[in-house]
């Protein structure tokens, strides 16, 4: 339904911009609701369609966590609308009893809350306790399950009726509800770093006594990916801000419950790693979902950068160097010598040419000379390529250009050459910039934790599973590459949020800014 159009002239100033705030706040309660209705019908079409009938158990459950991990993300970014906008007569969830719905066998750790101070307000003494409040949430430390008992007195004054006084309840991420924020943590990093799908943690839950049907985690994933969301959205500023960054992509199957088949998702990883040569900016990497491989969806991941981009071979990412480019100026590319020696492996290990071992042997040689620079700084590296590099680089550029003049450029080593030579030029980028690495391997191995998830999830069960997939890996291994522990980084960051950690020090929450407590 479309909200018919306001005169703002004929209303007074004083009231115009309230009508303003208003209408923004229609149209927000108006998409949210939308995508709401959207991701319903998804899921009853996943689960009763006709269709449907095609996917095997794990499929349909695959895509019910995924859709339902949406909808949870939908539900608190309705609550916060709310809570930012004052409105009070938001349809709130109703509070979930906690008390008697976790086992009575789990071991419960309780912990008291008390006033600040028990004196009565109106000077009669000391207040006695008539009273109190218990909540349980679960809680869990790896290997274990226990319960956290909130335990929050009540005190009131013997002489006078007005005098009842109680520490507030603690703010949780998830308010109501039974998870504390390391029970969040542990779900995320079991599904994301360990590649466990929400069902079969309910099923390891279950063992253990604990009945959690996937769609309630589903549910608390979908939550914490909303929390989560502008802690990665600054990650990647932070990343953009970069002078040289490497990008590739990877295939997402995800599953496409209308047509009762997976279609192919991607992945594109934009990673910053200066260790190599002692760069003081930290390492990391955010991933971005897209439904395709087209280089559009590149572009659009690129979006304020305007540095050296160490790419692979994929023609989607010429674009990126025209005039033409959108989101920032013409991007230089810095081509991979890795992507390079492969073609000439691959002749080389099917017949055994030798002009492909000829290539190869000089490409060793380039590679020699890196492995003996790794390490100091980028200047010194740069001279040292110049002096040692530079003429290795252009023997090899002389040898390629007369071996495609004796090869017919449709056999298969002549077009293995015709590859290296289509990308010659951002194959020499890494002579001119110290800081440039000679081939694109540092992200292809920030790709693999993807592929060992792909492996053992099969697939994201919807387009919004393929989201809150790249978000969440984002932080997980950025956590990796600079040494912190994932579970202990969600925890404490979770737990922040909860406790409305400032937007003003979104920078504190940033993985390579994690510091354990002592």
């Amino acid at each position: 339904m479309t909200t018919p159009a306001i005169d703002l002239s004929i209303i007074p100033a004083a009231q115009r911009a309230a009508v303003l705030a208003l209408m923004e706040k229609v149209a927000a309660l108006t998409e949210i609701t939308q995508r709401q209705e959207h991701l319903i019908a998804e899921l009853n079409h996943a689960l009763h369609g006709k269709r449907s009938e095609k996917l095997t158990e794990d499929e349909r459950q695959l895509a019910f966590e995924d859709l339902s991990i949406a909808l949870g993300e939908v539900e608190v970014q309705k609550e916060h609308l709310a809570a930012k906008t004052g409105d009070k007569t938001t349809t709130k969830p109703a509070p979930k009893r906690t008390i008697g719905n976790l086992p009575a066998a789990l071991p419960r750790i309780e912990e008291v809350i008390e006033p600040d101070s028990l004196i009565c307000p109106c000077g009669c003494g000391i207040m006695h306790k008539i009273g109190e409040d218990r909540s349980e949430r679960l809680d869990i430390v790896p290997a274990q399950l226990r319960v956290i008992v909130t335990v929050r007195p009540k005190y009131a004054c013997r002489t006078c009726t007005d005098g009842v006084t109680q520490a507030p309840a603690p703010s949780h991420l998830i308010m109501g509800a039974l998870p504390t924020e390391a029970t969040i943590a542990h779900v995320l990093v079991s599904k994301y770093a360990d590649h466990l799908p929400l069902y079969r943690q309910s099923q390891i839950l279950a063992r253990a006594g604990l009945d959690l049907h996937r769609a309630v985690l589903a549910d608390w994933v979908g939550k914490a990916a909303f929390h989560l969301k502008p802690v990665v959205d600054r990650l990647a500023e932070h990343l953009k801000r970069s002078d040289k960054l490497f990008m590739d992509e990877t295939t997402a199957p995800v599953l496409d419950p209308g047509r009762g088949k997976t279609k192919t998702g991607y992945l594109w990883a934009l990673a910053r790693d200066d260790r190599p040569w002692g760069g003081e900016d930290p390492p990391g990497v955010v991933y971005f979902y897209a439904p395709g491989r087209a280089g559009a969806n590149a572009e659009i991941c690129l979006t304020g950068f305007d540095g050296i981009l160490q790419i692979d071979g994929y023609q989607g990412y010429n674009r990126l160097t025209k005039p033409t480019r959108k989101g920032g100026a013409p991007i230089r590319v810095a081509h991979c010598w890795a992507h390079a020696r492969r073609k000439l492996k691959e002749v080389f290990d099917r017949d055994g040419s030798e002009i492909a071992a000829e290539g190869l042997r000089r490409i060793a040689e380039i590679y020699t000379v890196e492995a003996d620079i790794r390490g100091i700084s980028h200047g010194q590296r740069l001279s040292a390529r110049q002096a040692r590099s530079a003429p290795l680089v252009a023997a090899f550029g002389e040898w390629l250009q007369a071996e495609r003049r004796k090869i017919s450029s449709k056999s298969r080593l002549g077009e293995k050459l015709t590859y290296i030579h289509n990308h010659w030029e951002g194959l020499q980028t890494f002579l001119t910039d110290g800081r440039v690495e000679i081939d694109n391997n540092r992200v292809e191995n920030l790709i693999r934790p993807i592929t060992l998830n792909r492996k053992n999830a099969l697939f994201a069960g919807h387009d919004e599973g393929g989201i809150a997939w790249g978000r969440i890996a984002s932080l997980i291994e950025t956590c990796k590459i600079n040494g912190v522990e994932p579970f202990a980084y969600l925890k404490t960051t979770l737990t922040a949020i909860a406790q409305d950690h400032p937007q003003s020090r979104i920078d504190d929450l940033l993985p390579w800014n994690f510091r354990t407590s002592s």
